[in-house]
């Protein structure tokens, strides 16, 4: 009998390890799906997620309707408004007030990118951080940062997690984000030190990226950029969470070019399958968590008011 390493013939690589979200967006799906089931028996009414499109953006599209899809299969209605790229700042500023205003409305997404003309902070400043389940209003954004509980951005939550249901161990790691967006690449990061892991930032202006990438042990890239990222570019072994959706012809691909990866990496996500629905399920925990919560405290009011 052969001992292990000593002759012993190991199986043939298939490829690296797919860290797929699906089946752990699932589970979350099957227990939200319950627990919106309660909330409606308690409160007498399902919560409602608004998501605003400014214009018409392919990505955006293909994201929001794996979202409306996801709220269908928990049990919640998902609305989308459509508001034309011609919109000014003040008008999409009205049009979120009025969804702030409106109790049946229990989050709300606005998706990014916005048309040129109308200023990030339109947005920021226009939404009630107790119905901003995406995590970009400076409340949500400030708690953050200091390590309290707050609204998460969905998509960078996502990133960490599917790492950590993963079981892949983040501290002590080098991790390197490539991408300093407000809403992937810094809460990415501030995440990923609460996990302590050794977080690195890259960005457009970094000189000689791929000298970077391949110091990595684990690397999330969140640039919006088509196979940005290379084989050569990467060190053996590492583990890749490609948080790109983009649109190239007809195919969805990542910012991290697969082909020239997969032998390189010990684990990848793949695009789309990875970070996309786990994303989307972790919205939705997030409504529910502001559905609650407001129903809470509007019945604290009522309950206030009537003695």
């Amino acid at each position: 009998m052969t001992a292990p390493g000593e002759g012993a013939i190991s199986p043939a690589r298939v490829g690296p390890r797919l860290l797929a979200g699906g089946p752990i967006a699932a589970e979350i799906r099957a227990s939200l799906a319950e627990d919106f089931a309660r909330f409606k028996e308690r409160w007498g009414y399902a919560p409602s997620l608004a998501i605003v499109l400014v214009g018409a953006d392919a990505p955006s599209a293909v994201y929001l309707r794996q979202i409306l899809r996801t709220c269908d299969k928990v049990g919640v209605s998902g609305r989308l408004v459509e508001i034309g790229a011609d919109v000014t700042a003040d008008g999409l500023c009205t049009e979120i007030e009025r969804l702030n205003a409106d109790p049946a409305v229990a989050g709300i997404i606005v998706q990014m990118p916005l048309p040129a003309h109308i200023p990030l902070r339109t947005v920021i400043d226009s939404i009630d951080p107790a119905k901003d389940i995406d995590g970009i209003h400076p409340r949500n954004a400030g708690l953050l940062s200091l390590g309290y509980e707050g609204f998460l951005p969905a998509t960078a939550q996502a990133a960490v997690e599917i790492l950590k249901r993963s079981g892949i161990e983040i501290a002590g790691k080098r991790v390197v984000v490539v991408g300093r967006s407000n809403v992937v690449g810094k809460p990415a990061a501030l995440l990923l030190l609460r996990e302590h892991g050794s977080v690195t930032i890259l960005h457009s202006k970094t000189r000689d990226l791929g000298h970077h990438t391949r110091d990595a042990e684990i690397l999330i890239v969140a640039t919006g950029r088509p196979g940005l990222i290379t084989g050569e570019m990467l060190s053996p072994g590492v583990v890749v969470v490609d948080v790109g959706i983009n649109v190239v012809g007809e195919e969805l691909v990542g910012d991290v070019d697969f082909e020239s990866a997969k032998d390189v990496v010990a684990a990848i996500t793949p695009v789309p399958g990875g970070v996309g629905p786990l994303t989307n399920a972790l919205l939705l925990s997030h409504l529910l968590r502001a559905a609650r919560d407001q129903a809470e405290l509007g019945s604290a009011v009522a309950q206030g008011t009537t003695r």
